[in-house]
């Protein structure tokens, strides 16, 4: 357990709001991130080929399958990270959205990256493209060697079937690997191999950068929350702290309960379920937190799909209870301008003068605890939030920025960025006992499927929805390439 002594999410945005306001233990380091090294050109003599097939070859289908091998036909090795290839399509209609997804790659899913880009010039046979990358880990390509298979697939965002039969970088017949230049290969942002569309070479200035993709970072953690029990010792290893010591927020005299944090089935997938209870007082409420144990986590996106609860399991409702999903630094001293805290609160009774379920997403350059001072901005939305939701936040140099089931929340601005690195938190808990005053025991669950952080490049909801995908279709239920501060 971590000894930081508050354990929370900072909560309702407003000035003048009562509340604990307990600050973040100084376990955690500070520090700015570090630019990258800047990359050289690749030498002259370096070179890629991409070899393709297809195990999906009628002229319509429920999804494209271009399954690929990049080879280094150069001289020296190739830093993969740097690798970009690029498959051209035809939409369906104008306002169709694809899906990504890696079925299996010699190298691990995990390291292959899947986006979506619009052409600058399109072509009755293009007017798309999936652009496919390598994260760092991926490492590196020696001369002659290939990537050997990268199975790969997308789909309409509706699932409906797709005609692949007029798509430029098709060919239905191809179902062993050879050599296709209707795939374009880029190292180091220069075209190494094939053919785009006419006039959509991936260097004309007419083909604008993905925004969504930008150069550096890469590295991500991600948990599928698959373990046994709050004891299960990989909990640990894979870096989280299960709540047990005391302090606020919420109910005074509540305890923290790491027995209440326990992993079912929902869905085919195992799901974390953090229960919220009390009978009515201070002394009988259990509050339930998981936290990353290390700060090292600040620009980039995070997402997590987490499952609100408007009425309890058991007993009586009306508790003013907080579900979140947020990140957050340590106050090093009140009004201390370095502090920062990205959150998501849902309150499905209401509380801090709220009457009823509202969801917040909040972001926090400082505050005083006593007396209250805050200095924030946020977003809201009045209505229920029952159910599971995808909820992800990017940060990058100009905001933050907040989506909700793929839909913009909210954008905040950039006085509100973070100077340090953060920590990665859930928990839920009770803001009092004044929403339902009986001596019933009562619980409430919240639920989180996945959570996921990809360092320094903003992902758009359907991006990291395919970046989630992968890790399971690949098998994987966690990895952590998100370097320590």
């Amino acid at each position: 357990m971590s000894n930081r002594p508050t354990g929370r999410s900072t909560g309702r945005p407003g000035p003048g709001r009562a509340r604990l306001a307990l600050a973040l233990a100084a376990l955690l380091g500070g520090g700015a991130l570090t630019a990258l090294p800047a990359q050289a050109a690749p030498a002259a003599a370096d070179g890629l080929s991409v070899q393709y097939r297809t195990s999906a070859g009628g002229a319509t289908a429920d999804q494209t399958e271009p399954w690929l091998k990049v080879r280094n036909t150069g001289s020296s090795p190739v830093q993969l990270s740097q690798v970009k290839v690029r498959y051209y399509f035809k939409a369906d209609s104008p306002s169709d959205t694809y899906r990504f997804a890696c079925s299996w790659a010699v190298r691990g899913c995990s390291v292959v990256t899947g986006t979506f880009g619009t052409l600058g010039n399109p072509t009755a046979t293009a007017d798309r493209y999936l652009e496919i990358g390598f994260t760092q880990a991926a490492g590196t390509l020696a001369p002659g060697a290939d990537t050997g298979d990268l199975q790969l697939r997308f789909h309409r965002a509706n699932w409906q079937t797709l005609r692949q039969s007029d798509d430029y970088s098709f060919n239905g017949a191809q179902t062993s690997y050879a050599n296709w230049d209707k795939v374009t290969a880029q190292l180091a942002g220069a075209t190494v191999w094939g053919a785009a569309p006419e006039g959509n070479d991936p260097t004309d200035p007419t083909d604008p950068t993905d925004p969504t993709d930008p150069p550096g970072g890469g590295q991500s953690l991600f948990d599928d929350f698959d373990y046994s029990s709050h004891t299960d010792p990989a909990i640990s290893a894979h870096g989280w702290n299960v709540r047990a010591n005391s302090g606020g927020p919420g109910v005074p005299g509540a305890t923290w309960d790491p027995s209440k944090v326990t992993f079912v089935s929902a869905g085919g997938n195992s799901v974390m379920n953090l229960e919220t209870s009390t009978a009515g007082t201070g002394a009988s409420t259990t509050h339930t937190e998981v936290l990353t144990r290390a700060t090292k986590f600040r620009n980039g996106t995070y997402a997590a799909r987490v499952k609100f609860s408007d009425a309890p399991k058991s007993g009586p409702d009306g508790d003013h209870l907080v579900q979140t999903f947020f990140t957050i630094n340590d106050l090093k001293a009140p009004m201390a301008d370095d502090y920062a805290e990205y959150d998501f609160e849902y309150l499905p009774n209401g509380g801090w003068g709220e009457p009823a379920n509202i969801l917040y997403t909040t972001s926090w350059e400082t505050y005083n605890p006593e007396p209250w001072q805050a200095v924030n901005q946020h977003s809201e939305q009045r209505r229920s939030y029952a159910g599971w939701h995808d909820l992800v936040v990017t940060i990058d140099d100009s905001a933050i920025t907040y989506y909700v089931d793929g839909q913009h929340f909210g954008t905040h601005d950039a006085q509100y960025l973070p100077e340090r690195p953060m920590s990665i938190n859930f928990n839920q808990w009770l803001i009092d006992l004044n929403g339902q005053t009986s001596t019933a025991p009562r619980a409430y669950d919240q639920q989180v499927d996945y959570v996921l952080h990809v360092k320094d490049q903003v992902l758009t909801p359907a991006q990291v929805a395919a970046k989630v995908a992968g890790y399971r279709n690949a098998g994987t239920g966690f990895v952590d390439e998100v370097p320590a501060t």
